[in-house]
C-alpha cells in the first residue's frame, strides 16, 4: 500500500507524489479526513487524484493513501429502493448515522445494510457443478421482486457446500471447490469495478419493443429493449417528465435513475414521488423496483463523472440475473461538463467548446454497456439493459459536442421542441425530426404480432404530418382557402393525429399511458375516418358539408384517449358508426 503527500490542490483534483507503484483508477484516502479520490493520471511518482469529495480544507504535505482498489460498488439484496450519491454511499444512511441533512466528508459508511438478515434460498445442490453466472439461490429483496445470487466472474466448480435460512450480507452461503481442491466461500454480496462493463456470453440485435406507454414513442419512434435512445431538449421542453413517465410505465423489471448534475429540485420531485407512485406492472411502489443514484449540481463535480458509472454497474447486475433493465441519465450534459472541467485542471488539450477530445469515446463506452445479452452461466439466460439519457443543450441548439457525439452513437432520438411546449403539447418530441432506427424491426414484430400491417399505417400517419407541414407554408402566405379540398381534409387528419393520438396528459390518470391494443386501436379510428372522408369527397361531399357534418363525430374521436383499457370496446363501436355516419354526410350533402 502506497503512501505519498499531497503537493498541489486545484479544486476537486489533487496533486500528489511518492507513488512508484500506483495504478490508473486506484482509489486513495486523501488528507486528514481520509477523502476518498481516484487516481486518473500518473507521471512518474506524481500522481493526479480527482477527490469525490469537498476539498477545502486540505494543504501540501498532507498524507494520502493509496488503497490499491479501483471504484467499486458492492452488489447484493438492498440495491432496491436505495438512494445513492455518485459513488454509492446511501444518502439515508448518511442522515441517520451523521444527523446531517449535507454529507459529512471522510464518513465511511457501507452501501448495503450488513446487519439486515436476508432469507436464502439454495436452488443448487450440494455436488452439482457451476461456473460464473449460474444462480446458486435466491431472496425476496421486495413483496415482488426475486433477487438472484449469482456465482461470481472467474469462479467455477463443484457445490461442496450449501445453506438455507437467514442470513446475512457477511454470512458465507455456499463452499465452492474447483478440480485442484481449492475453496472458494461464496456471500450475497459481490464487489465490481464500475468502469469495466461486466461480462456476459454474447449480444444480440435488440428487435423486442420496449414499451413506454407513451404513444408518440411506442407508436413512431420506439425503442427496443436493449437500446439506447437521446432525449435532447431545452429547459423547460419536458426531458424530465418523458424520463419519469418511461421509469414508471416501460414494462422493465427494474429501472435506474440517475440524477447527473441536474438541480436540486429536480431530484427532489423523483425522490418524493417514486416511493408514493403505484407500480402498473406489481400495485405496489414504484420504488419497489428502482434504484436511485443522486447527485445533483450542488454536489462535488468529480462524483457526478462517476455516477454514470455507478448506475451503469448497478444496471448490468440486474441484467445478468435475467432481468430487463432501464437506465435513466438525467443529463449526459452535466456528467460531460465534469470531464471538461477535469480535463481543463490537467491542462488537456481541448476539443470543441472546451470539452475534451475524448468526450465521443466516453459517451461511446457508457452507451455500449446497454444491450440485449445472453448472459454468463450454463442456462440460457437472456437480460437487457436500455440506457435512455437527457442531454441538455445550453438555449436548445443541438448543434453543441454533447449531442452530437450523443446521436453517433444511439440508435433513438427523440427531439424535444420549445415550440411544442410552449403550445403544451406534450410530450413535446418533435414528429420531423425524432427518429428511430429500430422502428423497421419493432414494426415487423407488431406486424407479425397483431395481425395487422402496424408498418403501413405509421407511414401513412408520417407521409400526414410531413404533408401538413410543408401545406401550413401555404396557408400562412396566401391562406387556407387557396388550397384544395383534399388538401384541407389532409390538415383535419394530421390535426386529429397530432391532438389526439399524439399529445398525452402525463397527469390525467387514463390518458397517463396507453397499451398496446389501444394505441393501435385509435391510430386505426382516426385513420379510418381519414378514407371515409376521402370517399365521400369522391362522391360528391365538400369539405364544408364534411366538416359540419362530422363535428360530433371528431369530437368524440378526440375522446378516445379518456376511454379506460377495460372499455376499449367503445372504441371499435365508435369506429364502426364512421362509415354510417359519412353517408349521413353524402345524403345529407346531396338534398341540399
Amino acid at each position: 500500500m502506497n503512501t505519498g503527500i499531497i503537493t498541489q490542490i486545484s479544486g476537486p483534483l489533487v496533486f500528489a507524489k511518492g507513488f512508484e507503484n500506483a495504478s490508473i483508477q486506484n482509489i486513495c484516502r486523501v488528507g486528514e479526513q481520509g477523502l476518498i479520490g481516484e487516481i486518473i493520471e500518473m507521471h512518474d511518482d506524481i500522481v493526479s487524484i480527482q477527490v469525490y469529495e469537498e476539498t477545502s480544507g486540505l494543504a501540501p504535505g498532507q498524507p494520502v493513501r493509496d488503497t490499491g482498489q479501483a471504484l467499486s460498488v458492492e452488489l447484493g439484496p438492498g440495491l432496491l429502493s436505495q438512494m445513492f450519491d455518485g459513488i454509492q454511499r446511501p444518502l439515508d444512511k448518511y442522515l441517520e448515522v451523521t444527523d446531517s441533512n449535507y454529507i459529512v466528508r471522510g464518513a465511511e459508511i457501507s452501501p448495503l445494510d450488513h446487519d439486515k438478515v436476508w432469507n436464502f434460498k439454495p436452488t443448487v445442490e450440494v455436488g452439482q457443478s457451476v461456473i460464473a453466472g449460474d444462480i446458486i439461490g435466491t431472496v425476496q429483496e421486495t413483496a415482488y421482486f426475486e433477487h438472484r445470487i449469482l456465482v461470481p466472474y472467474q469462479v467455477e466448480g463443484t457445490i461442496k457446500e450449501i445453506k438455507s435460512g437467514d442470513y446475512t450480507l457477511d454470512d458465507v452461503v455456499a463452499i465452492v471447490a474447483d478440480g485442484e481442491g481449492n475453496e472458494r466461500e461464496l456471500k450475497m454480496s459481490q464487489h465490481w469495478p464500475v468502469k469495466q462493463g461486466r461480462p456476459f456470453k454474447s449480444k444480440t440485435t435488440p428487435k423486442t419493443p420496449l414499451r413506454t406507454g407513451q404513444r408518440v414513442i411506442d407508436a413512431f419512434f420506439p425503442i427496443a429493449k436493449g437500446g439506447t435512445a437521446a432525449i435532447p431538449g431545452p429547459f423547460g421542453a419536458g426531458k424530465t417528465v418523458v424520463q419519469n413517465q418511461i421509469a414508471k410505465f416501460a414494462d422493465v423489471d427494474v429501472v435506474v435513475y440517475v440524477g447527473c448534475g441536474e438541480r436540486g429540485n429536480e431530484m427532489t420531485e423523483v425522490i418524493n414521488s417514486f416511493p408514493e407512485l403505484e407500480d402498473p406492472a406489481t400495485g405496489g411502489s414504484l420504488m419497489d423496483r428502482t434504484v436511485v443514484i443522486a447527485n445533483t449540481s450542488n454536489m462535488p463535480v468529480a462524483a457526478r463523472e462517476a455516477s454514470i458509472y455507478t448506475g451503469i454497474t448497478i444496471a448490468e447486475y440486474f441484467r445478468d440475473m435475467g432481468y430487463s433493465v432501464s437506465i435513466m441519465a438525467d443529463s449526459t450534459s452535466r456528467w460531460a461538463e465534469a470531464l471538461r472541467e477535469m480535463s481543463g485542471r490537467l491542462e488537456e488539450m481541448p476539443g470543441d467548446e472546451g470539452y475534451p477530445a475524448y468526450l465521443g469515446s466516453r459517451l461511446a463506452d457508457y452507451y455500449e454497456r446497454a444491450g440485449y445479452v445472453q448472459t454468463l452461466g450454463s442456462d440460457d439466460r437472456e437480460g437487457s439493459v436500455s440506457a435512455i439519457g437527457a442531454v441538455s443543450p445550453a438555449g436548445g441548439d443541438t448543434s453543441e459536442p454533447v449531442t452530437q457525439n450523443t446521436l453517433r452513437v444511439v440508435k433513438v432520438y427523440w427531439g424535444l421542441d420549445s415550440s411544442l411546449s410552449q403550445q403544451r403539447h406534450f410530450p413535446a418530441i418533435n414528429w420531423l425530426s425524432s427518429y428511430s432506427l429500430y422502428s423497421g424491426d419493432i414494426e415487423e414484430y407488431y406486424d407479425n404480432h397483431l395481425g395487422i400491417d402496424w408498418g403501413k399505417m405509421i407511414r401513412h400517419s408520417k407521409v400526414l404530418l410531413q404533408e401538413e407541414d410543408r401545406l401550413q407554408d401555404i396557408v400562412q402566405l396566401v391562406g387556407a382557402d387557396s388550397l384544395s379540398e383534399t388538401d384541407r381534409v389532409t390538415l383535419v387528419v394530421a390535426g386529429m393525429i397530432r391532438r389526439d393520438f399524439l399529445q398525452q396528459n402525463a397527469y390525467h390518470p387514463v390518458d397517463e399511458a396507453t397499451s398496446e391494443e389501444k394505441m393501435v386501436k385509435m391510430l386505426d379510428t382516426i385513420l379510418t375516418f381519414e378514407e371515409e372522408a376521402r370517399e365521400a369527397m369522391k362522391l360528391g361531399s365538400y369539405y364544408d358539408e364534411l366538416v359540419e357534418g362530422t363535428e360530433d363525430l371528431r369530437y368524440r374521436i378526440a375522446r378516445m384517449k379518456e376511454i379506460p383499457e377495460d372499455q376499449l370496446d367503445e372504441i371499435d363501436q365508435l369506429k364502426a358508426r364512421i362509415p354510417e355516419e359519412m353517408k349521413n354526410v353524402i345524403q345529407e350533402g346531396g338534398a341540399q
